[in-house]
């Protein structure tokens, strides 16, 4: 992700009058949870209408093991490569977002963000053919309640959450080494714990985002600088709220 001068920041803040930075960073904030709060929107219906073109209703030639079956489309899609490429291609686009957010314009960082929130509901629509529809919302407004406490507590904290975010960065990438080990291990012990950190982790880092987001402000920012900052700010806490809602689901999620 691009590297903003946090010091700068809290040097800007302190520089502008009181009122104009608190109404300056409450509209920046409102931005970034807007666009957040609009990605998520694209996913989930990416998610549904490409679960509802996959999956039948009437026993299909394309069966699964937990008696889902699969319509021709679904059976193309999920039973080939290319749902390789449909789960890998939102990390892609993270990544080339993360590197290029510097040198586009705001309306092209707002498309490609649009873009990612897309793939990424074609990639979490196979949720459905594990788990019920019920199971999946109740897991996500949990996890969207957890997500929200934690980052009114990230936001509003006078504590500095630099420490704590270096530790649980820490915790993602074991979290990262024990998911591969466990794709060669299959050990539903070892992916049990790795779902309980997990949301643990992505709890916390969401409070730390948070935090760290608002100290991006800068009042003297120009119109292109803040609306990059508030779209890498929104990819961010996307990601963050993505990541405790498959742990939640991994965890707590009815199966069909």
């Amino acid at each position: 992700m691009a590297n903003y001068d946090n010091q700068q920041a809290r040097d800007g803040t302190r520089a502008g009058s009181v009122p104009a930075v608190d109404e300056g960073l409450r509209d920046y904030m409102l931005r970034v949870y807007n666009y957040m709060g609009i990605g998520l929107a694209i996913t989930g219906l990416a998610a549904i209408v490409m679960s509802s073109l996959a999956v039948s209703s009437t026993p299909t030639e394309y069966a699964l093991q937990n008696g889902v079956y699969l319509t021709s489309f679904g059976a193309a899609v999920y039973g080939s490569f290319l749902s390789f490429i449909i789960m890998l291609a939102p990390l892609g686009v993270v990544f080339f977002l993360s590197y290029r957010v510097n040198k586009m314009s705001v309306s092209a960082a707002q498309t490609t963000f649009w873009v990612f929130s897309l793939l990424m509901g074609l990639s979490l629509s196979s949720i459905f053919l594990v788990y019920t529809a019920t199971s999946i919302t109740q897991v996500f407004f949990i996890s969207a309640a957890m997500f929200g406490a934690m980052s009114i507590w990230g936001y509003t904290t006078k504590r500095d959450l630099t420490a704590m975010g270096s530790f649980l960065m820490m915790g993602v990438i074991g979290l990262l080494v024990a998911m591969v080990v466990n794709i060669f291990l299959g050990s539903d012990a070892l992916g049990f714990a790795i779902s309980v950190i997990g949301v643990g982790v992505f709890v916390g880092l969401t409070a730390y985002d948070t935090q760290k987001i608002k100290e991006m402000y800068y009042v003297n920012d120009d119109a292109s600088v803040a609306g990059r900052k508030a779209v890498m700010g929104a990819l961010t806490l996307y990601l963050d709220l993505i990541l405790i809602f498959q742990f939640m689901l991994a965890l707590f999620g009815n199966r069909n």
